[in-house]
């Protein structure tokens, strides 16, 4: 068995970047899940990882040589209030792995003890917060959304005080291509100390986007460019898959455009435009179709982070924002109509898709119709199947029999034949998402002790686009006493 070799590169930055130091480990720790998928694709042992050594460094009881644990500095916009210190408080960079490509990943544990950043906290993660991160982040994996990756979990055999009393905590051994946010560059500018923003966005650009290299003092303006567009790429992807993050803070806007943070997330249900889950976004600030506007804001907040590094004068750096706008714009637009095109199986594209996909999300909503099983039956009715099941999940019928004739006559327009179509839809639209009452159900059981529902829940998720008749219950929509009306962060 081979331990993991860890390669550091985040750890030689200057000291202001983070704050190393181990933590107090965990009394009797249990090993949950080990992620023998994600284990292949970075060239790391497994066995390892189940061994008394894996167990040790997953529970922060035992760290591997190559190891240079670290909590990393950062501050954030947090519901549009800035706070100029955050950092990781329950979490622990454990250094960075090259898989055979040479691409670094980032293991870190979260849950693992308190760091100089825990502001008063504990440090701790609960099972429930453990077992959602895992589902909502392999969940999205698998439907092709960027995102941070759940590589273990584990159980730490002591309880911890929440607002619901005492319950059992776990640790989760994420890893990610960065754990460098928005509110990294935030912390220093704050500071005013422009030469650790460049030395960050040096080292940014070095290791994520080395397009940007090579062109002087421009490389910060391309930069920008290169996190704008993935940033807007991935929202879009969240929207076609109904999900709703819930905590768009910019500590939460990773620079590489992965996902971050699965505190009050969750999927939708019904089709609300302004739907919104997290108990503490009263105001839906963070609201599925608020999240490009959100993002928006908060790529704009790592403008005004870059501001010494992009312009001279406050007239060119307007410009500079102007364009970073633009591209945002442009690039969000682009994917998420380009994405809703493939869901409706429109391979041709028109100039009046734009409409038709929003006079078609305009019926959804008005109907309370169930976002994943309207497209995943469409692609049936696509296939040829009677329209019947389709019509079923509307309000009303003669909405439903008005809105097929309009897109029937619009993929006659296409100049796709039919298994062209049907296999772009399978392909898009999902038969199995992390439905929020099924989460639940994991972790109420996983509070008891029972991790079967997760288990049985994580290997149906891993195969969303893929029929399994054995697993049909899990297509269903939840009943309204099943439904979940409110996430927590758990923290």
């Amino acid at each position: 068995m081979n331990p993991i070799q860890f390669d550091n590169s985040y750890a030689n930055l200057p000291d202001a970047f983070h704050s190393r130091g181990k933590v107090k480990g965990a009394p009797a720790p249990e090993l949950i899940r080990v992620n023998d998928a994600l284990c292949t694709e970075m060239g790391l042992d497994a066995e390892w990882l189940r061994s008394e050594d894996g167990l040790a460094m997953l529970s922060g009881n035992g760290f591997p040589e190559t190891a240079d644990p670290l909590a990393m500095a950062y501050a954030g916009h947090q519901f549009g209030g800035f706070s100029a210190q955050l950092g990781d408080g329950r979490a622990l960079l454990l250094g960075e792995v090259l898989d055979a490509d040479g691409e670094r990943w980032d293991v870190q544990l979260k849950g693992s003890g308190r760091t100089r950043f825990s502001r008063g906290g504990d440090g701790k993660a609960t099972v429930a917060a453990i077992v959602r991160e895992y589902l909502m982040s392999e969940g999205l994996f698998a439907l092709g959304v960027p995102t941070t990756r759940a590589l273990a979990a584990v159980t730490t055999g002591e309880n911890i005080w929440r607002d619901e009393g005492s319950l059992p905590a776990a640790i989760l051994c994420r890893v990610a291509r960065s754990h460098v946010r928005v509110g990294t560059f935030e912390f220093f500018a704050a500071r005013r100390d422009t030469e650790s923003v460049r030395c960050l966005a040096d080292y940014i650009i070095e290791r994520h986007y080395p397009q940007a290299q090579g062109l002087g003092d421009e490389r910060y303006e391309a930069l920008l460019s290169g996190i704008i567009q993935r940033q807007a790429s991935l929202v879009a992807k969240w929207m076609q898959v109904g999900f709703i993050h819930g905590v768009m803070n910019t500590d939460n806007i990773q620079i590489y455009g992965e996902t971050l943070d699965y505190g009050p997330c969750a999927f939708m249900d019904d089709f609300r435009p302004g739907c919104v889950f997290s108990a503490i976004d009263s105001g839906g600030r963070y609201a599925w179709d608020q999240q490009p506007a959100m993002a928006h804001w908060g790529l704009i907040r790592l403008v005004e982070s870059l501001a010494p590094l992009l312009a001279d004068s406050r007239e060119k750096l307007q410009e500079v924002a102007e364009r970073a706008s633009a591209t945002f714009t442009k690039r969000f637009e682009g994917d998420f109509l380009a994405g809703f095109r493939r869901k409706f199986g429109l391979l041709t594209p028109l100039e009046e898709d734009r409409e038709f996909v929003q006079s078609a999300l305009n019926i959804l909503s008005q109907n309370d119709v169930d976002f994943t099983l309207f497209f995943r039956q469409l692609t049936r009715v696509a296939a040829g199947q009677s329209s019947d099941s389709l019509e079923s999940f509307f309000n009303s019928q003669p909405d439903a029999q008005a809105w097929l004739m309009t897109w029937q006559a619009r993929i006659k327009q296409d100049a796709a034949g039919m298994e062209e179509r049907v296999n772009t839809m399978r392909a898009i639209n999902p038969i199995f998402i992390p439905r929020n009452h099924r989460v639940e159900e994991a972790i109420q059981a996983a509070l008891e002790g029972d991790f079967k529902p997760f288990h049985k829940l994580a290997e149906i998720l891993a195969k969303p686009f893929r029929e399994q008749p054995e697993n049909a219950a899990y297509e269903k929509a939840p009943t309204d006493e099943e439904k979940v009306r409110s996430t927590h962060c758990n923290t």
